[in-house]
């Protein structure tokens, strides 16, 4: 499925990650969804934060499931320099836990002669604008449902000789594994003008049916039927929740939207929609399939270059053969 949205503040973005970078950042703190922990990741701050030590916050861990965020924090804890905590809105503490975390990153620095500077990331709607307000204890930033409403840097003293860097968040022009995009898109974190309801909730659903259908059991009153098809079940869905047009036909568009508010609300559990395997799984489709599409694009090219010189042979002969038609028809 294709994502489509207009991320009109990209490259202001990406300009004031790269200025603060400059001006001295000792750790970066990316704050992820912890039920979509890499579908949320934005793979162009690595090249923006210059390989500097890094903390990965899973927010909303109280959504996800918690054998999968082990899972996911054991994968970000083996990589270097890296640390990772997962965390929930309301979490007592949270601005010592943090702040304990990067003086770990950056021993060296903490002090107040030597300030320890963090930067904070993270993609639109993934919970960092209601973090930076708890740390506050006050409105500072903006939030709601619609992704990308922090506008400007903040700039937040979380503990004594520590100053916490809040950039907006930032998506990127194109996603390139197709399951991100569903993942984003049924988490709430891309805007619901930029893809089609009832095509995210009949993925999530034939997700939720092979690992979760306990879930759609408890929630909907549905028995197990492997004989159904997503469709099928989606429409009994939304018999259930009242989504019932004239002459009994379902609204799947009503049905596809009570689907995923319940996903994202957690009144279908504690779910996470992919693991580390299964990321590095759709990373490597992913790539073989922009590989093939390149070699195809290439091979066309070749052709159509080719095409121009077998296209003036090929008329050189018809007008020889025509020629030789002619004569036959004098001989005749």
């Amino acid at each position: 499925m294709a994502i489509q949205w207009f991320p009109g503040h990209m490259h202001k973005t990406r300009g004031a990650i790269r200025e603060r970078m400059k001006s001295g950042i000792d750790v970066v703190i990316e704050m992820l969804d912890a039920r979509v922990p890499a579908s949320s990741a934005n793979p162009l701050l690595a090249q923006l934060t210059q390989g500097r030590p890094a903390l990965k916050l899973l927010n909303k861990q109280d959504l996800a499931d918690p054998g999968r965020t082990a899972e996911w924090l054991a994968f970000y804890r083996a990589q270097p320099n890296t640390q990772a905590v997962a965390i929930h809105q309301g979490q007592p503490g949270l601005a010592k836990m943090m702040a304990a975390e990067c003086r770990a990153l950056a021993p060296n620095r903490g002090g107040l002669d030597k300030p320890l500077r963090v930067l904070i990331c993270g993609i639109p709607n993934v919970g960092k604008s209601t973090l930076i307000n708890t740390l506050v204890g006050k409105r500072a930033a903006a939030t709601g449902d619609e992704p990308g409403i922090t506008k400007i840097e903040q700039k937040i003293l979380l503990d004594k000789g520590v100053y916490l860097f809040d950039t907006p968040g930032m998506l990127w022009p194109k996603i390139r594994v197709p399951e991100a995009g569903i993942n984003l898109a049924a988490s709430g974190a891309i805007g619901r003008n930029a893809f089609e309801e009832e095509v995210v909730a009949l993925d999530l659903l034939g997700y939720l049916r092979r690992y979760y259908p306990q879930s759609l059991k408890t929630r909907y009153q549905l028995e197990p039927d492997a004989s159904l098809l997503d469709g099928e079940v989606l429409q009994l869905i939304g018999k259930r929740r009242g989504a019932v047009l004239s002459g009994g036909r379902i609204n799947m568009q009503k049905a596809a939207e009570v689907l995923l508010y319940d996903l994202r609300q957690g009144q279908l559990g504690r779910i996470t929609l992919e693991t580390p395997a299964e990321f590095d799984e759709w990373t490597a489709a992913a790539e073989a399939a922009e590989d093939a599409r390149i070699a195809e694009k290439e091979a066309r090219a070749v052709a159509a270059k080719r095409g121009t010189r077998d296209a003036q042979q090929a008329d050189a002969a018809d007008d020889e053969n025509d020629d030789e038609e002619e004569d036959l028809d004098r001989e005749d």
